[in-house]
């Protein structure tokens, strides 16, 4: 089988609000096609659709908190990119959950969650190349 993540999708309370977080905030372009909005991310996709939905979909129930069992991650260029993603994110209502600090593995990172409590990772790996397009290369 061939090694490969499509889309990701984020089940969202208000997609609107959301699709103001990632697109306004982080300057991505959505394409909206009625209750989902997509984000084309270099080699993956990024949707938001109604938590509800998602769930009803996937024929599971809707209610969950706290601590999902994933993170995203965003990967920077250095440490001082790190700082400034995470202050550009607490300025877009994110919640800082994690503030950056030097990690035992050796790198430099802190976590974030966005409106519907989604948690991502903002890293610098110094053992990892970003290509220009800012895709890892192992």
């Amino acid at each position: 089988m061939n090694p490969r993540i499509n889309v990701i999708t984020l089940g969202v309370e208000d997609l609107q609000r959301s699709l103001a977080f990632y697109s306004e905030g982080l300057g991505w372009k959505a394409q909206v096609q009625g209750d989902i909005a997509l984000f084309q991310l270099n080699g993956v996709v990024l949707a938001l659709y109604p938590r509800e939905a998602l769930a009803m979909d996937a024929g599971v129930p809707p209610e969950g908190q706290g601590f999902r069992g994933m993170a995203m991650a965003y990967n920077c260029r250095d440490e001082g990119e790190v700082d400034s993603f995470l202050s550009h994110m607490r300025t877009l209502g994110a919640n800082v959950v994690k503030p950056a600090q030097k990690t035992s593995w050796g790198g430099y990172s802190g976590y974030f969650s966005d409106p519907d409590g989604h948690l991502w990772e903002v890293a610098y790996n110094p053992f990892w190349e970003l290509d220009s397009e800012g895709n890892i290369r192992l």
